[in-house]
């Protein structure tokens, strides 16, 4: 057994040596091949739970830092490293000593600090100091993705439960961060092997199902992309032509989110045309040329446009997409991508390794990071992380065209704490291309976006309900958490008000309910729980108005309405919620809906109503 293991390495390692020879210089070979002994020295007596020798591992990681993700010899020598220091005998500064301090950061940067007591969770305190990273270097997330992406593709080996709780971190976490990254085939990968752990069943259903479906379709998709590369050749367009079938774990979010079967499920594949890069022509021009060629023999869905060149995604994707009707009446998807793009797309951050391009992905992480690296709850921190990581992204514009990018599904309330807090804050209506419409709606790429503010405006509880972004949700929770509340609650009953005659009711959870002292449910409380009674005082506070209903009835009459509506805006200066009017017979009956602060400012407005001419009677509702 162990030499067939020693064979394994020994043809991994001169594998991935060879690789690496072909781009490295001597001196890097040089310092690769001692971490590379260095590791194999200090995992000799570790076995994996699989019982392989330990240090194919890192070898493994190594390898996909140096071939899938093309990275340099700090990487690849930090990634034989990554367990030695929380593994074995040796320390940080010993890695410094013999590789220098910038593989001793990354090292320790990867590797998990032992704690007597973790702030929040061992895991969520790991995560922490991973993103925290971000603001020095973006390698390490690289090597901690590598790191995880060997695990789980190795993961059968362990127990059930181990299995759940690494596949839900990579669900919850690691294939998020991918994403982020822009490595588009790593995050598949990961969320595919997290769907295989967590729920083989369903993943082995829905993969038979899938290649049942390709099989079916192959033939019909073939003679497709035959007649799609045969107008490019006629064109004198050079570009190859691939069919691209969507994962199972993709096809299953889709299946949820629409609430639907498989047969009912679209996008389960795309095909993909690439041209070689030019020097000569845009890739916006080559483009737009093949989606002109190609639209001159097929129908194209009208909206189905996506131009992802001008404005990339936040994980810097880029392509032109569009949807065109085949010979056999299907809309088929289609991504029309420079090779430069298609590497950009495997590799991410990782493709262009320039000082600027470094710089820019730093920065967008930081911007990302800033206001939820500040919470000091473990939830809440995890989610912002993750939803904002995660969430497929839309480009919407401001009047002046600046774009904005926002998660799908975000709404104009989004869109404006974006844009700034007091904007947010202040928010009261939206006009989404031009068209008027509550800041609650939903946003789709390509909207402009012009918001509407209120110096006396105020957030309404319910917004919290209408954002997704974590800039929005923590600063609305903010918010609603530093206004005053109530030291009681109202019974929903009588609803009583500062003013009222009202009696205390405590609840077995220490809560206090107030009722009016007429209330059938305090009537019936005290003859069952009399000692729970207790006195108290509801006084009138100018930080606290309370929604309050009337009904009117009276003689209808030209300006009846506009005389009740100035009474209670312009006269008493109460906020008014809602209106409603019906009539009969010329007998006018409406329902007001408003706020107060205290009974006697109900009773002062009724009264100030029953003054109005043709009114008859005010009642409260």
């Amino acid at each position: 057994m162990n030499d067939i293991y020693s064979a394994q390495i020994k043809s991994s390692i001169d594998e991935l040596f060879s690789h690496i020879s072909q781009r490295a210089t001597l001196e890097e070979m040089t310092r690769i091949r001692a971490a590379y002994e260095l590791a194999s020295e200090a995992h000799s007596a570790q076995r994996r739970k699989s019982g392989e020798p330990y240090i194919i591992h890192p070898i493994a990681v190594a390898a996909i830092l140096a071939d899938e993700l093309e990275l340099g010899d700090n990487l690849v020598i930090s990634a034989f490293l990554h367990d030695v220091v929380e593994d074995t005998s040796y320390t940080i500064e010993d890695i410094r000593d013999r590789f220098g301090d910038d593989v001793a950061f990354l090292v320790g940067t990867v590797t998990k600090q032992k704690k007597a007591k973790y702030e929040h969770s061992k895991q969520v305190d790991n995560y922490r100091q991973i993103l925290e990273s971000v603001h020095f270097d973006i390698r390490a997330l690289l090597i901690k993705l590598a790191d995880r992406l060997h695990n789980m593709r190795t993961l059968d080996s362990m127990r059930a439960d181990k299995q759940m709780k690494i596949a839900g971190e990579t669900d919850y976490f690691y294939a998020p961060l991918a994403n982020r990254l822009g490595l588009y085939h790593i995050k598949t990968e990961l969320e595919n092997l997290s769907f295989r752990y967590r729920c083989p069943r369903d993943y082995a259903l829905l993969e038979r199902l899938l290649e049942d479906e390709r099989s079916a379709d192959r033939m019909r998709l073939e003679r497709f992309v035959a007649k799609i590369s045969e107008i490019l050749a006629r064109a004198g367009i050079e570009a190859r032509t691939e069919i691209r079938y969507r994962k199972p774990y993709s096809i299953w979010r889709k299946m949820q989110s629409k609430g639907s079967d498989l047969k009912h499920v679209d996008g389960k594949h795309y095909i993909r045309i690439i041209y070689p890069n030019s020097n000569t022509w845009s890739e916006k021009d080559i483009s737009l040329h093949i989606y002109s060629v190609l639209t001159d023999t097929f129908k194209e869905r009208p909206g189905s446009v996506s131009n992802y060149i001008d404005a990339p995604k936040e994980n810097g994707y880029q392509s032109f997409h569009v949807k065109l009707l085949s010979e056999q009446g299907i809309w088929e998807e289609i991504h029309i991508s420079s090779e430069r793009m298609v590497r950009n797309s495997r590799l991410g951050c990782a493709a262009e390794r320039t000082d600027d391009n470094v710089s820019s992905w730093l920065n967008k992480f930081k911007s990302i990071l800033q206001d939820v690296a500040e919470d000091n709850h473990e939830i809440e921190f995890m989610d912002g992380v993750t939803s904002t990581f995660y969430n497929d992204d839309i480009m919407v514009f401001t009047p002046k065209g600046r774009g904005v990018i926002l998660p799908k599904g975000a709404s104009a309330l989004d869109f404006a704490f974006e844009i700034h807090s007091k904007v947010g804050e202040k928010a009261v209506y939206a006009r989404i291309n031009g068209k008027l419409m509550s800041v609650c709606t939903v946003l789709h790429r390509g909207d402009c976006v012009e918001i509407g503010t209120a110096e006396d405006a105020t957030p309404s509880p319910e917004w919290i309900n209408h954002v997704s972004t974590y800039r929005a949700k923590r600063y609305l929770r903010g918010y609603f958490a530093n206004m005053p509340r109530l030291e009681y609650e109202r019974c929903e009953h009588c609803n009583p008000l500062p003013g009222n005659e009202v009696i205390g009711f405590r609840g077995h959870d220490g809560e206090i309910v107030l009722h009016k002292r007429d209330c059938p449910v305090a009537i019936r409380l005290a003859s069952q729980h009399g000692d729970s009674i207790i006195s108290v005082q509801f006084e009138e506070n100018e930080n606290f108005h309370y929604p309050v209903r009337i009904r009117i009835r009276g003689i209808d009459r030209y300006h009846l309405m506009s005389d009740l509506i100035d009474c209670i805006t312009d006269r008493l200066h109460l906020f008014m919620i809602g209106l409603a009017t019906e009539n009969i017979d010329r007998i006018a009956i409406c329902t007001i809906d408003f706020s107060v602060h205290s009974a006697g400012e109900l009773q002062s407005a009724i009264e100030s109503i029953a003054q109005i001419p043709g009114v008859d009677e005010v009642n409260i509702l």
